[in-house]
């Protein structure tokens, strides 16, 4: 089923609501809602029929200042309350937003099946690979060695590879991005929302306020296009798995200089395939199971089979 669309597109500032952002000062996140009013003023999207679910946290924030319909779901939870709105509502766009902590720690064991079953659905994570909102905790993407509040001596534990994970899973466009490099993001998320099926973008998204060591200054020089520099094809699943598989080297002293990155973070698709949507395989059984016109179910006879 396509998107509700609208016949002439609107600019990005009408996707904007009214409230404004509570966000800290500088904070990565704010490129993604520019690049998300860009992405959705270009796919020419009726604003009244986007639904953007998200769970808990600073980024899960961004529902509310966007002029769409927001669900602010429990922790961890955005991705069910998504997997809802496309069975219930499949004509429409669904977005959701969170951060590191939201989708891969509590809300971890929805990801996966999201993914395999190749729900129409974008997945934005803003990774600022700790907890913002709840005052610096380690999130599953910090650094190893990293001090959070709850960590004085340092992050003991590795951090989780989102990329090679979200490949693994069955999604079926991994990307990253970086809220530093405004056209970029806004390419990459409008090549996510275009496509069809299970899309997950991880946005590198410095927070000003807790995170001195990942930040804006940090990544200046620090990024590697793949698909540009490299000549990555996405369509490769091999070659996007063995480069996933480096996506954390730059965190490694030791491998500052190794191959393929030399201690750059990397940026752009990953992985993009065309699959068949669990909503289209809904579709075709209800097509091949809908009744024939003029033909009705006898109800008393199936209901009779359940009775004592």
């Amino acid at each position: 089923m396509e998107y509700i669309k609208l016949q002439e597109k609107l600019p990005p500032k009408e996707y904007r609501s009214d409230i404004e952002p509570t966000w800290c000062p500088g904070c990565g996140d704010f490129g993604v809602v520019t690049a998300l009013t860009k992405a959705f003023s270009e796919e020419k999207f009726d604003p009244t029929a986007i639904t953007m679910t998200s769970g808990i946290g600073c980024s899960s924030r961004l529902p509310l200042w966007m002029n769409a319909f927001g669900i602010h779901t429990a922790h961890g939870r955005a991705l069910p309350a998504a997997v809802g709105v496309r069975l219930a509502r499949p004509e429409t766009p669904t977005i959701v937003t969170a951060g590191d902590g939201d989708i891969f720690s509590i809300g971890m064991e929805h990801f996966p099946h999201t993914a395999r079953k190749n729900f129409n659905i974008t997945l934005i994570v803003m990774d600022n690979r700790m907890y913002a909102l709840t005052k610096n905790q380690t999130s599953p993407t910090s650094r190893h060695g990293y001090k959070g509040s709850l960590n004085p001596y340092g992050n003991i534990e590795d951090p989780f590879n989102v990329i090679k994970f979200a490949i693994a899973s069955g999604a079926t466009f991994v990307a990253q991005s970086y809220s530093g490099n405004p056209k970029h993001l806004a390419d990459t998320i409008q090549a996510a929302v275009e496509h069809k099926g299970f899309s997950f973008v991880n946005v590198l998204s410095p927070c000003p306020t807790f995170n001195k060591i990942d930040t804006f200054k940090y990544y200046k020089g620090r990024l590697i296009d793949i698909n540009k520099e490299l000549g990555h094809d996405p369509s490769d699943m091999k070659a996007a798995l063995e480069l996933a598989s480096h996506v954390l080297d730059a965190d490694n002293p030791e491998l500052e200089d190794a191959e393929p990155f030399k201690g750059k973070r990397p940026i752009g698709i990953f992985y993009k395939v065309e699959k068949e949507t669990f909503e289209e395989r809904i579709a075709k059984l209800k097509e091949k199971y809908a009744p024939k016109e003029g033909e009705e179910p006898d109800w008393d006879s199936i209901l009779a089979q359940y009775r004592p």
